[in-house]
């Protein structure tokens, strides 16, 4: 009878907790909740079933379920450079263990039966060169909680290098997320955001995209071509960016946009009318120096200094004066 009971209980339809709680305020301590229930709710919306419902689901939701890669469809944004970087030997791996590690799915906001990748493109794409389905988790989420998951999962593994984390920050900054949205997705405060779009604002897209994911080269060597190529102002050209693997496609990258070592200036000594040297002239590249020696010079460094005007108008004079004959 007992269990009867219970089975009874579960069926039953209680009022809904905004109403129940408006009810019991108003009503005398010694009435039956039952005996103030004026609107009957939708069986099994809630109580007791509708609580063991929510549970099943939430159960599920947890659980890995196994979904055939036909089924899936990309999402997000693009994380990694190198979309085929190490995916034969994840393969490889697989073929082997098995998938150790569940991916995150989301089903697809327009598509029944179809699910959208958050998390695990890399594992999904490995499965499905074997044949495989995919071990998955499924998970209702909107577009920015995909992203925001997307760059959690990624932060977590810290398997992303520096400039691809660049990359996904500055795809959230054109898509109009702002900076603490930024923040929360890669796991890093405001200083390190900016630094990272400081980069992203420096290097053009398509020198990051040649270059790839560069896993060995960090922030500060990064930060340096940057710094380079907004002093020198120089133009993107695929040649300079060449190697066969990313880390030496930077370090093209680098020597070829690394300005050269100055030579040292070149020096000449200056005579005077009557043969002495007392000046000498350094030529360096864009600039010109002139030094005297002041005992020698006898005045004339101070006179120079003093008559600079008048000669550099007279040399302009003269000049002009050539154009015109020319």
């Amino acid at each position: 009878m007992a269990r009867k009971n219970l089975l009874k209980g579960l069926m039953d339809t209680p009022p809904a907790p905004s109403d129940a709680a408006e009810q019991s305020a108003s009503a005398p301590a010694s009435t039956p909740v039952a005996a103030r229930v004026d609107v009957a709710k939708p069986r099994y919306s809630s109580g007791a079933i509708g609580a063991v419902s929510q549970s099943i689901l939430d159960l599920k939701s947890r659980a890995v379920q196994e979904i055939e890669t036909a089924q899936i469809d990309m999402a997000g944004l693009r994380d990694r450079l190198d979309e085929d970087g190490g995916i034969a030997d994840l393969q490889a791996s697989i073929a082997e263990y098995g998938q150790q590690v569940p991916v995150l799915l989301r089903p697809h906001p327009e598509t029944e039966g179809r699910f959208q990748i958050v998390y695990g493109r890399r594992r999904v794409a490995a499965l499905k060169a074997l044949g495989k389905p995919v071990k998955a988790l499924i998970r209702d989420l909107d577009d920015q909680s995909l992203i925001l998951a997307q760059g959690q999962e990624n932060s977590a593994r810290r398997d992303l290098s520096f400039i691809e984390r660049v990359n996904f920050a500055r795809q959230m900054r054109e898509m109009g997320y702002d900076r603490k949205i930024i923040c929360d997705a890669l796991h890093v405060d405001k200083t390190v955001i900016s630094r990272m779009m400081s980069i992203a604002d420096r290097i053009p897209v398509e020198v990051i995209e040649l270059v790839g994911a560069a896993p060995s080269i960090g922030r500060d060597r990064w930060m340096k071509v940057a710094d380079i190529i907004e002093e020198y102002g120089i133009t993107y050209a695929p040649s300079l960016a060449h190697g066969q693997t990313s880390d030496e496609r930077f370090e093209a990258l680098l020597k070829a946009v690394t300005p050269g070592k100055t030579p040292p200036p070149k020096k000449t000594t200056l005579k005077g009318h009557d043969g002495r040297h007392f000046t000498k002239i350094s030529r360096a590249r864009g600039s010109l120096t002139l030094t005297f020696n002041s005992k020698r010079a006898e005045g004339f460094d101070e006179w120079l200094v003093e008559n600079f005007e008048d000669l550099h108008a007279q040399f302009c004079r003269e000049q002009s004066d050539a154009d015109t004959k020319g």
